[in-house]
């Protein structure tokens, strides 16, 4: 049970990680539409959640972003930054697992 509920928080991280990349970016979607939290209410989604717990692999609802909302002069280094921004939190999600468990 455990580990269903970080795995849960690491989707979860993930998609929030993008969020805020965005709203830093300029894009307050996320922001507007409750998304830039951990709550897992905001982010579940059914069949996402239900693979999660069934074989460990699973996703969240995506966090909205509009691009239309960054200055233009840094819409290809947000769109590349919001994208970056769901690996490096999973990154270092494992590398604090590795230090915790490892």
């Amino acid at each position: 049970m455990m580990l269903a509920v970080l795995l849960l928080y690491s989707v979860i991280f993930h998609e929030v990680a993008h969020g805020w990349v965005a709203y830093k970016m300029g894009d307050e979607t996320a922001k507007w539409l409750g998304r830039l939290t951990l709550n897992p209410v905001k982010h579940i989604d059914p069949i996402g959640s239900l693979m999660l717990l069934v074989i460990g692999f699973g996703w969240a609802k995506p966090v909205p972003i509009n691009l239309e909302n960054i200055p233009l002069a840094q819409r290809r280094k947000g769109l590349i930054l919001v994208s970056a921004a769901g690996a490096a939190a999973n990154i270092i999600i494992a590398f604090c697992a590795l230090l915790v468990c490892g």
